[in-house]
């Protein structure tokens, strides 16, 4: 019997492909999208029983041309990557891996934070430079303990960060379009409040939302004047929903303290980016489920849920409301 064939979209480099290898059931066949050229692009892709993505944007012309695909399996959580409404169109389903990064997320959060307040990039760089600050950052640097951490967003990332965060002494406020229910918010600690107290109490504010019609551009200057000066900002989420235009005036101006930023508007982000040149700005390349940990535990889900569409069981975590695979002739 033929092996079942997959696309996987994103870049590729040899120890990622060793681990791809590595996770993919028996039976299956990976195949490598920017390994191709853009005949056998177009060749396999109309062959192609699945079709694994991170970040890479498959829009309706990608879907259309996958005439053999049953089903879309999405890399992480987030899957504005992906033109849903395509894919239901052609009765795809679409499944993310929900959990899967919440660890590596949530520590990247707090690492951010605690670098922010601790000016870490900058102490780095001073030290090696021969400068020996010991003394002159002690009067802006701050810890965690008795702070107010303000999330916007509490799903499985927000309450796995929040429970970190809890452990450092803050205490947790968050808004939510759909409130926890009352016994997470007792074991988490967390104060339900809405969108503007969270924003004028927060001495932490960190993002762990989606990016939906409604949530971009939901934090702008209006939003961040109403923070204290003293606030940091950590997006780890998704760089549509911050303004970086309005962000960048905030922080240039002393509105809010600083920003830890790993989610960009456009990504890579532009060289030119006023932010990078910003000290009170900590950059990274949206790498929050950046882990080898990581890595494996989605890639684990993903291939799973491959595999038990193959067998004939329905897949999980389906995004779309379609909650079978295609049926192709």
């Amino acid at each position: 019997m033929s092996k079942k064939k997959i696309i996987y979209f994103d870049q590729v480099f040899d120890e990622f492909k060793q681990l791809l290898e590595e996770h993919k059931p028996a039976g299956f066949e990976l195949w490598y999208w920017e390994e191709m050229n853009p005949q056998e692009q177009q060749n396999k892709l109309a062959i192609a029983d699945y079709l694994l993505v991170a970040t890479r944007p498959l829009d309706k012309t990608i879907l259309s041309g996958a005439r053999n695909a049953r089903f879309i399996q999405k890399t992480g959580v987030g899957v504005d990557n992906i033109d849903i409404e395509a894919a239901t169109q052609f009765h795809l389903p679409v499944s993310n891996t929900p959990g899967g990064n919440s660890t590596g997320v949530a520590e990247l959060t707090i690492l951010l934070t605690l670098a922010l307040y601790r000016k870490l990039p900058q102490v780095n760089q001073a030290t090696k430079n021969g400068q020996w600050l010991m003394w002159e950052l002690r009067p802006s640097s701050y810890e965690m303990e008795g702070k107010t951490h303000g999330f916007i967003g509490l799903g499985n990332i927000g309450r796995e960060t929040a429970k970190r965060s809890k452990a450092f002494g803050t205490e947790i406020i968050y808004y939510d379009k759909y409130r926890v229910s009352e016994e997470f918010e007792r074991q988490l600690g967390a104060t339900y409040l809405p969108l503007e107290e969270v924003l004028k109490k927060a001495d932490i504010l960190s993002l762990h939302l989606p990016l939906l019609p409604e949530t971009r551009g939901m934090i702008g200057l209006k939003e961040l004047q109403l923070m204290k000066p003293s606030a940091v900002l950590i997006n780890v989420a998704r760089g549509g929903i911050v303004k970086e235009d309005e962000l960048y005036h905030a922080l240039k101006e002393g509105i809010i303290a600083g920003a830890g930023i790993d989610a960009w508007e456009f990504e890579p982000t532009d060289p030119g980016n006023p932010l990078l040149t910003l000290d009170n700005v900590i950059a990274s390349p949206h790498l929050g489920a950046g882990t080898r940990d990581t890595l494996n535990k989605v890639l684990h889900l993903a291939f799973q849920n491959i595999k038990r569409v193959e067998e004939g069981d329905a897949p999980r975590f389906v995004v779309n409301n379609i909650e079978t695979a295609r049926i192709v002739d």
